[in-house]
């Protein structure tokens, strides 16, 4: 059983992550069931424990959606069938699943930690496994050179108003969508199951798919479950963006307030975005506050603005500097400001502590240190020099006869080829250094280091 591969929560990193735990603590506790256990035929009696865990597996219900029905249902399948809970000593508990906990099944004696009821209804985190989640996904997230986008829904995404709040000047809406029913572009609906209208902002579309490149994106609304799946079908209907990542009203810990509590990211690496301010007031420092979208009559009446609505007016915000366009600049900015500085230190750590000598690899006419490899070497961190001594640790060559290479293998230092340091550059590891000998150096110059890389990390 691979939970990590069985589950299709991808584009979250912790939730990747979550299922690759409870894979491997799923499997340490087979592994530690008595011999005789693992040998029970279809035909044979089940035990106690096992039987009245499987009776508190029963009546599963699969999720809203396949991807969270594919997460859960091995540990579901596992607790139901496995010895777990036969003295064993869990402290603390990482965390619970219909009230069983996910490492060792015993009873949950109190609701301790924190629901994740947007992943699945019957999941609950301890605060131990929640940190330990959230550092995790912050390596993840600094090696994709990503950050963690928080987004409102009404008034900052778009706009809602239910249909008997249509007033006489907005009916032409109502034709409107008759007519644009086969229009991918549209951005007019109507949610007859909801009795609602929607209209989204203008630029949503593109700004969704560039943010996209920059951080992990969840939507958080005070709205219920229900509304906000259907808004999110709109705006994400391959769930590229969001996909599980959708918290509601019924999510929160605290009444009226929004928390990253339940967010299982690293707070320092997340941004907001939200029209309302007060409903952060734990996380003030984090929020992009947006200028509220009133599209609708009924928005203005709601906030008591006398003005008229855009739809009133019949027009629209503009999509080249309206405000999903602008907070989009200063997202990009917010992005290149934190990992420029960031990621030049982590990247010097990959090869801290490396001395290295160049030996045939530059035209002998070059001037060393302006050549590319050197520098990308010291990029790495590592100190490049053209003569060697005994700090010297790696001798980078593109031929054994040299009096370097020579030097290298008689005073047992690493001796390999260029493109060492171009895989650890595509990497960001450290590579192996006998996968990169200079022996295995083809002929010709034009070698595809990524893949390379590739195949000596397998």
């Amino acid at each position: 059983m691979s939970l990590g591969a069985e589950s299709s929560l991808q584009s979250s990193s912790s939730s990747e992550d979550f299922a690759a735990f409870l894979d491997s603590e799923l499997e340490l506790a087979s592994c530690d069931s008595s011999p005789n256990e693992g040998d029970v035929t279809n035909n044979e009696e089940i035990d106690p424990p096992q039987r009245s865990k499987r009776q508190k597996m029963e009546g599963f219900e699969t999720s809203e959606d396949l991807e969270t029905e594919r997460l859960v249902k091995p540990i579901e399948e596992h607790i139901g069938t496995s010895t777990l809970g036969k003295n064993v000593i869990c402290p603390p508990h990482p965390g619970f699943f219909k009230g069983l906990c996910i490492r060792c099944g015993q009873i949950e004696e109190d609701e301790s930690g924190v629901a994740f009821g947007y992943i699945h209804k019957d999941l609950r985190l301890g605060n131990v496994e929640m940190a330990r989640l959230r550092g995790a996904d912050l390596k993840s997230l600094l090696h994709k050179k990503k950050l963690i986008l928080i987004l409102d829904l009404d008034h900052t995404l778009l706009n809602s108003t239910r249909l008997v709040d249509v007033i006489s000047d907005e009916e032409y809406l109502l034709r409107q969508i008759d007519g644009m029913k086969d229009d991918p572009d549209r951005s007019l609906f109507r949610l007859d199951s909801m009795h609602m209208l929607t209209k989204l902002r203008p630029f949503v579309n593109n700004f969704l798919k560039e943010a996209s490149s920059l951080f992990e994106m969840y939507i958080y609304t005070m709205a219920e479950r229900s509304y906000a799946i259907e808004i999110a079908k709109l705006l994400d209907p391959g769930k590229v963006y969001f996909d599980s990542k959708v918290i509601t009203q019924a999510d929160c810990t605290q009444r009226h307030q929004k928390g990253l509590d339940v967010v299982l990211g690293a707070e320092s690496l997340v941004v907001i975005l939200d029209d309302t301010e007060v409903v952060w007031q734990r996380h003030k420092d984090n929020l992009i506050q947006m200028e509220r979208y009133h599209f609708f009559a009924s928005s203005c009446r709601q906030f008591g603005f006398n003005a008229k609505s855009l739809s009133e007016l019949m027009k629209d915000e503009r999509e080249s500097d309206g405000a999903l366009a602008t907070v989009l600049k200063i997202l990009k900015r917010t992005h290149q400001m934190f990992f420029d500085p960031l990621l030049k230190g982590i990247r010097r750590e990959i090869l801290q502590g490396c001395k290295i000598v160049f030996s045939r690899v530059f035209p002998s006419n070059s001037l060393a240190q302006d050549q590319p490899i050197w520098k990308m070497a010291e990029q790495l961190g590592a100190t490049c020099c053209t003569e060697v001594d005994p700090s010297v640790t790696h001798v980078i060559s593109t031929d054994t006869g040299t009096q370097k290479a020579h030097w290298a293998t008689q005073n047992k230092k690493f001796l390999v080829n260029p493109h060492w340091i171009e895989a650890s550059n595509f990497l960001w590891q450290r590579q192996k250094e006998e996968n990169f000998s200079i022996s295995n150096l083809p002929s010709h110059t034009t070698v595809d280091c990524t893949a390379k890389a590739q195949e000596s990390v397998q």
